[in-house]
């Protein structure tokens, strides 16, 4: 998973949950949850809204031309079946 403002986001408000009394190893402990949060992120598969939407519109954009080609086929198959009846 890319690193985006909604990922830095969550890290800073769950670093911000944390007792004050951890501020001396506040750097530390920032290091450990961030590659932790990255690691159990990346695990998880996630994608971002903005790319769901894009594989969406190619996924609407694929379909379409698969309807397409299944319509020429069947006009195709039909033609074809017309010719070799009549002839």
């Amino acid at each position: 998973m890319r690193k985006s403002r909604e990922f830095e986001d969550f890290v800073q408000q769950f670093l911000r949950l944390l007792p004050a009394d951890l501020s001396r190893s506040r750097a530390d402990f920032e290091k450990v949850v961030r590659a932790s949060l990255n690691a159990t992120f990346s695990r998880m598969n996630l994608v971002t809204r903005e790319e769901f939407d894009v594989q969406a519109q190619l996924l609407g954009n694929t379909r379409a031309a698969l309807d397409e080609l299944e319509k020429k086929i069947t006009e195709l198959e039909k033609s074809l079946s017309e010719k070799q009846a009549s002839g």
